[in-house]
């Protein structure tokens, strides 16, 4: 079996901004009731939780998470397959450990450490 998708993240310049559009747009509960101010989305049965935020730099992105067993395999895979690493493992406060590849076109992926959720 493969591995899941577990997260979606959009991130841009105004968070506020888009947590209000996705969550009208979509019906979606988005609570930023946090000191980050991140978006936590939760569907409930309607399908994928995720998180809708601010970026440090400003610049738009859309990432979705991949729950792998090994960080630093999967990474090392993503570059086998001509990935490039972007960020080492990183336990996020509070909540998983996650690290992020790009593709051989540049797409930032994340990737999720099973079990730390």
């Amino acid at each position: 079996m493969g591995a899941k998708v577990v997260h979606f993240e959009v991130l841009g310049k105004d968070g506020k901004k888009l947590q209000q559009f996705y969550g009208s747009m979509f019906d979606w509960n988005v609570d930023a009731n946090n000191p980050m101010q991140y978006g936590l989305v939760n569907p409930g049965d309607a399908g994928l939780g995720g998180g809708i935020g601010g970026t440090q730099d400003g610049g738009p992105q859309v990432t979705f998470y991949v729950e792998v067993p090994d960080l630093a395999a999967a990474l090392t895979k993503a570059e086998s397959l001509g990935g490039k690493k972007i960020s080492e493992p990183m336990e996020v406060p509070g909540g998983p450990t996650l690290a992020h590849f790009a593709d051989p076109d540049g797409n930032v992926i994340g990737l999720m450490q099973a079990g730390s959720m």
